[in-house]
């Protein structure tokens, strides 16, 4: 049973990794010139609403394969990942769904962008910062030394990246630089998936793990 939950963490982590580079790709290309509107807002919200459920779900699968005197930990990494979750499906949902096609139709929509310190802004703050707690939660779950030493150190990173994904998002006077120094996460984040994946994968061959 342990590795089919395995196979699934597995799955899940491949797809947040793969739609994490698509968003990591598409922000670059954003920045620099190369895509425009509205088709950069579609790939931008549409790979980071890809990021989240199979997220959410290698975090899942985790938790049910971490030993029990662990799971204080993965149940802690569940917990946030469950509510950057669900602020950030909200939040790209209403923009690919609503705001985007008012906006081609002219419709005044203003109160729901994701423009810097508004609403949703904040939400996706909140979404990311509750993204980091969980990685940095889930990465007590692993060994410092051996296959796991990388995954612990990724996934800490990833959590130490809180303080500047919260100064990109809450610095009072928002510019393309002030983004740039929430960059590292475009490392640490798929890092930290990538190397999930990994262990789902030794885990599903390690012998002796069927129940």
């Amino acid at each position: 049973m342990k590795k089919d939950i395995a196979t699934i963490g597995l799955y899940g982590a491949i797809v947040a990794f793969i739609a994490m580079m698509g968003y990591g790709i598409v922000q670059i290309l954003q920045v620099a010139g190369v895509t425009g509107y509205p088709l950069d807002d579609i790939l931008i919200y549409g790979f980071s609403l890809a990021i989240a459920p199979p997220f959410l779900i290698s975090i899942l699968a985790l938790h049910h394969i971490v030993p029990g005197d662990r799971r204080i930990w993965s149940h802690a990494a569940l917990l946030f990942a469950l509510l950057y979750t669900v602020y950030v499906v909200l939040i790209y949902s209403v923009q690919l769904a609503t705001v985007i096609p008012l906006s081609l139709r002219d419709a005044s929509v203003s109160i729901l962008r994701v423009t810097p310190h508004s609403f949703f802004w904040t939400l996706d703050a909140l979404g990311y910062i509750c993204m980091g707690l969980s990685t940095l939660f889930a990465a007590f779950v692993f060994k410092k030394d051996g296959a796991q030493k990388w995954l612990r150190r990724f996934m800490i990173a990833n959590g130490l990246v809180i303080p500047l994904i919260g100064f990109a998002y809450f610095y009072p006077h928002f510019s393309t630089w002030v983004l740039f120094i929430g960059a590292p996460w475009l490392v640490t984040a798929p890092g930290s998936v990538l190397l999930l994946a990994i262990f789902f994968r030794n885990f599903h061959h390690k012998p002796g793990n069927h129940e």
